[in-house]
């Protein structure tokens, strides 16, 4: 935070969390943050990207954990992220929807769904970002990353631009208090060919196409960070697929038509994220839950497959917590003092491990 803010809370249970998106896997994060809340963590700015952004909005409105764990196992249906209302099993009307509009299906039930939670939120119903104003904050300025209790990310490919939402409508000509929460989930959401990309209207009248933010950042860690020490840690929650074993291959996706080509690529992008480099700063701050090769568009996830990924949840953030020290973390990452790079650590480990 910066030191030119007050901090809202100052005592050490206070963080800032960012979301990686991961589709239906992200009853995963619900695990990692029951855990966290029953430490008692509290939640000043969240960042969420896709699936992330569905859960960082729900706990922005002030839903519980278990609350969300509820919500995720018995109140959202699945099913009905592929399939919209009248049209289920109707392929040419989804054919068309890809070949015109850039896209399988609509995704408003994400929409309604959002807006149905948000506005019956306790202890007072949210609708767009200016109900989530940090208290003390109100004076900030409306592009600023620590105004608002939650930041959505999605990715404008018609400029190549990352959006932080709200405070990038300002790009547009728009007031951010005024942009709807539920839209913005629905915006970084967008799975590209699986549902359709949406339209924001530039100032020149021009409309450019917003789709899943996961496409340009799905895990943007450093978003809430400062120069100096900060006051309380950000911690990410990131959805990984452990590397294949020796002997093993990476899953390999059929691409005989159009369609196989889209799931593949929608495949790739919501996972190759998992399994690029991260340097040790963003890894020592990182909540690491194994999905055991789970897709995010598995829509017709089970029940065991849903408790799996909360467990794994519960189990990567008690195991995290086990060794999470804050004020170590401030002193090697967030000073002056130049630290080892990973490379170096991990030479100097496999000489100290070689006999001499």
């Amino acid at each position: 935070m910066d030191e030119r803010i007050s901090p809202v809370h100052t005592s050490l249970p206070d963080i800032d969390l960012v979301l990686e998106g991961g589709g239906v896997r992200g009853i995963g994060h619900v695990g990692a943050l029951s855990v966290l809340e029953e430490q008692g963590y509290r939640w000043v700015n969240i960042a969420g990207t896709s699936a992330g952004a569905f859960v960082a909005s729900l706990l922005a409105a002030n839903y519980s954990a278990k609350e969300l764990y509820e919500i995720m196992r018995n109140e959202v249906d699945f099913h009905r992220f592929a399939q919209d209302k009248g049209l289920d099993n109707f392929f040419l009307v989804e054919g068309l929807h890809l070949l015109m509009q850039g896209g399988l299906h609509t995704g408003s039930y994400i929409q309604s769904f959002m807006r149905e939670k948000l506005l019956a939120a306790k202890p007072k119903p949210i609708s767009t970002f200016g109900d989530l104003i940090v208290p003390g904050r109100e004076e900030e300025p409306k592009d600023s990353m620590h105004r608002y209790r939650l930041t959505v990310v999605a990715s404008d490919i018609s400029q190549g631009l990352l959006l932080r939402l709200p405070q990038d409508m300002l790009k547009f000509g728009q007031d951010p208090d005024k942009l709807e929460v539920a839209l913005a989930v629905r915006m970084s959401a967008s799975i590209p060919f699986f549902f359709l990309p949406m339209k924001q209207r530039r100032q020149d009248g021009k409309n450019d196409l917003v789709v899943d933010g996961a496409l340009l950042s799905n895990f943007p860690v450093g978003i809430f960070d400062v120069p100096g020490k900060p006051h309380h840690p950000t911690l990410g929650l990131e959805l990984v697929d452990n590397a294949p074993g020796i002997g093993e291959s990476w899953p390999i996706h059929a691409t005989g038509n159009i369609l196989e080509i889209g799931q593949a690529l929608i495949s790739t992008m919501t996972s190759a994220h998992d399994r690029l480099y991260m340097d040790n700063a963003t890894f020592v701050r990182t909540i690491a839950i194994p999905v055991e090769g789970i897709s995010g568009t598995k829509f017709d996830l089970t029940e065991q497959e849903a408790e799996k990924l909360y467990q794994n949840g519960r189990k990567a953030a008690q195991d995290f917590l086990s060794t999470w020290d804050f004020e170590a973390y401030k002193a090697v990452y967030r000073s002056d003092r130049p630290h080892t790079g990973r490379r170096q650590q991990l030479h100097e480990e496999m000489k100290r491990l070689v006999p001499a």
